[in-house]
């Protein structure tokens, strides 16, 4: 074991010594050496989170409407990112095909896949911990290169996605010891003013969802005021109301007569407060012992809304074992209105977030045929509870 260690560490300073944009090649070149693989490949979920996208080693680069693309649900590679766990396939004369999850902190990157002419219980364990490693070399790399957002883009992008996209945190789940959130983001053909967000200091966890009105870039643009203003506030450590004070005050000072409604809220990981302020957003579903009900809010005003009185803060009864999912009115709005969401948030009630916002998406995105008229968001946060023992995560890394 200590002799993997070694390696392991050495895999890791030679992709930190790369080149942006190699450490991929890197890692292939070492498995290809060590495990003598016929052939390595990395597959990252796209953004939207319905299809994998092949990305090729040493020379064998592809992108956009080149590179290849694997459906997703019920294949090998989602049984992979459900389980957490590498999966050994039998492919004859090739050998055996291994397949690891690539993913830190519960944020799912991709696969590892290769073949090997011979597996072992030792071999896979080196696989399943490069592949872990991987996700921290990429997590680290790709705040260098455009490399890894090739591997995620199957749809085209607009100027105001392209805003968009990068208002949203990096990784769009996260895993600790008293929570596990995921969330996702189904851009519309015109519209680009949904965003959420999230932070985790070392007592609190933040969360945000706003969706701005209006049109392509203007409705992005909104969209950037308003979390950039919420962000600076949280950074500077003001009060919840007063974050929502100065995103309010932001579309005030700069927009064009616009409004947005949002909801930011913060729990503290010791559990002893859950608050949330409402700014004329549809209101949380929560799951608790099987049964999904709205979570009752006290009503304020949309951001950018001119109003005599400050945005109320309320407490959140948030219990461990809840699940709560935080959602745009694009999920629920035309064609999507028949996505019945409480009986969904039932019926994924075993599932890890990551497959309870895949499960909503992916019925707003069949009910409306794809052809999506507003931006569609949601949150799912699992509460677990103040756990200061730590625990094991059930489908990510342990923290």
């Amino acid at each position: 074991m200590a002799k993997n260690r070694s390696e392991l560490a050495e895999i890791l300073t030679a992709a930190e010594n790369a080149a942006p944009g190699a450490s991929l090649d890197v890692v292939a070149r070492d498995l290809r050496h060590r495990f003598n693989a016929r052939y390595v490949s990395f597959l990252f979920v796209d953004i939207v989170g319905r299809q994998m996208v092949r990305v090729g080693t040493e020379g064998e680069v592809r992108q956009g409407a080149h590179a290849e693309r694997v459906p997703l649900v019920g294949s090998d590679y989602d049984d992979v990112l459900r389980g957490q766990k590498p999966v050994l396939v039998p492919r004859g004369a090739q050998g055996h095909q291994v397949i690891a999850p690539v993913t830190n902190r519960g944020d799912t990157v991709g696969v590892l896949e290769l073949f090997l002419p011979h597996v072992t219980e030792d071999v896979l364990e080196q696989v399943e911990e490069t592949a872990h490693a991987l996700a921290y070399i990429i997590v680290t790399d790709r705040r260098f290169t455009d490399r890894y957002f090739w591997g995620q883009r199957t749809i085209p992008v607009s100027l105001a996605a392209e805003i968009q996209r990068q208002l949203l945190p990096s990784a769009p789940s996260c895993e600790a010891a008293e929570f596990t959130l995921a969330a996702a983001l189904l851009p519309a053909n015109h519209i680009a003013g949904d965003t959420y967000d999230y932070a985790l200091d070392h007592d609190t966890l933040h969360l945000s969802i706003t969706d701005a009105m209006g049109h392509d870039v203007d409705a992005a643009l909104m969209a950037t005021l308003l979390v950039n203003a919420s962000r600076g506030a949280r950074r500077t450590g003001h009060s919840l109301g007063e974050q929502a004070r100065q995103a309010h005050q932001a579309l005030l000072d700069h927009s064009r007569r616009t409004l947005a409604t949002g909801q930011l809220l913060r729990t503290a990981l010791d559990g002893s407060s859950t608050q949330l302020v409402n700014a004329g957003h549809p209101r949380p579903l929560r799951l608790r012992a099987d049964a999904v009900s709205e979570v009752r809010l006290e009503p304020n005003l949309p951001f950018g809304v001119p109003s005599p009185t400050p945005y109320s803060v309320e407490d959140l009864d948030l219990r461990p074992d809840d699940r709560l999912v935080l959602y745009t009115d694009g999920m629920q709005e035309r064609q999507a209105r028949a996505v019945d969401l409480p009986a969904l948030i039932r019926d994924t009630a075993g599932e890890h977030p990551r497959e309870v916002v895949r499960a909503l998406t992916g019925a707003v995105i069949e009910a409306c045929d794809g052809d999506m008229t507003d931006d569609a968001t949601v949150i799912c946060l699992d509460w677990h509870g103040p756990r200061p023992e730590g625990r094991d995560t059930r489908a990510g890394a342990n923290i």
